[in-house]
């Protein structure tokens, strides 16, 4: 029996699908208007180990993972670009690909896009309308009133009462309640905009979410999955409209991660504290990465800094070595025989996973084989490293996305090409800050803006100058 802390009952509970052997799962993506970070990259690697645990332990998963690509973010990306949306959506969805490659995330079965469903989304707000659950606003705004809803807030253990008594007055008058959200924005010059009934404008973000899961994977599905801080309000809004459209909630199980945290402060690009995944998987190597995202239950927030990505980065590189070692050594990488022995760390290995993917756990018994692994090799015991072997490359990390070697010989080559470029571009920024010492500040800008031109973003923080690719 697998067992998940389920965020709505507050509780560890036995996962039991709709369909036995089948596992219909919804995580929440990305807004798609700048390149993914290590924090957008904790849920995909932990909901992607997930589904593979599944996979292997007999389910068949029907996964979706949406990309909002249509939202304030990216239209401000659009107009500093004198570009249309779809040019920095279509961009950031093609960047995020290739992100989550890098990263070993296998593609979702459905990878939705908002855009894709506004006219199921205005037919879902105008059932909801006709339900008294929304109602249309003079500027042609609609709102879901939240008041209707006796147990709003349930998901989060937030109180109604205690919610609205909290809440600042909104400077939209149109509201009926300050709470009430919104499901559809009307127009305003120079955004993109559809039709509806009620005039031309564009879909609220909660309510994407909510007709594409109903599309996609019915109307109450298995296990909705995303980061903590999307429990209020959008997973909560998530509910309050599927209630309202269909009688249920969406799904049967919702799963939460913890969030990156930076000096106190949650990652995010409007804080300027990000990382972002492909310069994380170029210095640290993919599985040091996902190794460094899978060491903490997934429940739990995280410290970021780099002196534990490292030390991921150095575990990795000594099982890559053992592994290597082993296939130079013997170079027949047969399938044993099962015995007592492996029988007894895999099912070591998938009772942690059982248990709440409890991956700390997990990863403590594939480095116990690895260890095991090295002292059959120092003893000469041929049939004995071959089982550890085959553990660790077909069941853990088959299970886990990591030590599947070919994708870390391909980043070995990009991480060679990037020092390159980080020594030349380490040089010019201390040649900058050299001019700013000097006071020659007209050579300093012209440093600035020839990068600039090169695509790369010089940011001067209290830490010194620091630079990102764009």
């Amino acid at each position: 029996m697998i067992y998940i802390s389920d965020t709505l009952t507050k509780s560890k509970v036995p996962l039991e699908t709709g369909q036995p052997n089948v596992v219909k799962m919804y995580v929440c993506g990305p807004t798609v208007y700048n390149y993914i970070h290590i924090g957008n990259a904790r849920p995909m690697v932990v909901f992607d180990a997930f589904r593979r645990f599944l996979e292997f332990v007999g389910y068949k998963v029907v996964m979706a993972q949406n990309f909002t690509d249509i939202d304030d973010k990216i239209i401000n990306q659009a107009n500093e670009w004198g570009v249309d949306w779809k040019t920095v959506a279509d961009t950031f969805i093609a960047e995020c690909y290739h992100d989550a490659q890098m990263l070993g995330i296998r593609t979702a079965n459905f990878h939705p896009r908002t855009t894709d469903f506004v006219e199921d989304i205005v037919n879902a707000i105008a059932k909801m309308i006709d339900n008294d659950f929304a109602y249309v606003t003079p500027n042609g705004d609609v709102y879901f009133s939240v008041r209707k809803l006796t147990d709003y807030g349930k998901l989060s253990g937030k109180k109604l009462d205690e919610l609205r008594s909290g809440a600042r007055v909104d400077v939209n008058e149109l509201k009926i309640d300050p709470l009430d959200f919104v499901l559809w924005k009307s127009a305003k010059p120079g955004e993109p905009v559809w039709n509806s009934p009620w005039g031309k404008g564009r879909p609220g973000w909660h309510i994407e979410c909510s007709v594409m899961s109903q599309k996609l994977l019915g109307d109450m599905f298995d296990i909705h999955g995303g980061g903590e801080d999307l429990i209020f309000p959008h997973h909560e809004d998530e509910i309050a409209q599927s209630e309202a459209l269909t009688g249920k909630p969406p799904a049967r199980y919702w799963m939460h991660n913890g969030m990156i945290i930076v000096r106190g402060d949650k990652m995010s690009k409007s804080l300027r504290n990000t990382f972002m995944v492909r310069e994380a998987v170029r210095k640290f190597g993919k599985d040091g990465v996902r190794l460094f995202l899978l060491s903490k239950h997934y429940r739990s927030p995280m410290e970021f800094f780099d002196a534990p990505l490292e030390d991921s980065s150095k575990a990795a590189a000594r099982v890559h070595a053992t592994l290597y070692r082993f296939t130079e050594k013997y170079n027949y990488p047969l399938v044993p025989k099962y015995d007592e022995e492996m029988n007894d760390y895999q099912t070591r290995f998938i009772e942690a996973l059982s248990d709440d993917f409890n991956t700390p756990v997990a990863l403590s018994v594939l480095f116990n084989v690895v260890r095991e692994l090295n002292k059959a090799m120092d003893d000469g015991n041929d049939e004995r490293a071959l089982k550890m072997y085959h553990l660790i490359k077909r069941v853990f990390g088959n299970i886990l996305g990591i030590f599947d070697g070919e994708t870390e010989k391909v980043q070995r080559v990009e991480s060679e090409e990037m020092q390159t470029l980080d020594t030349l571009i380490r040089g010019i920024i201390e040649m900058r800050n050299n001019f700013r010492k000097e006071k020659q500040y007209e050579m300093a800008d012209k440093l600035r803006n020839l990068l600039g031109e090169s695509k790369i973003r010089l940011v001067d923080t209290p830490e010194g100058t620091k630079y990102e690719l764009y």
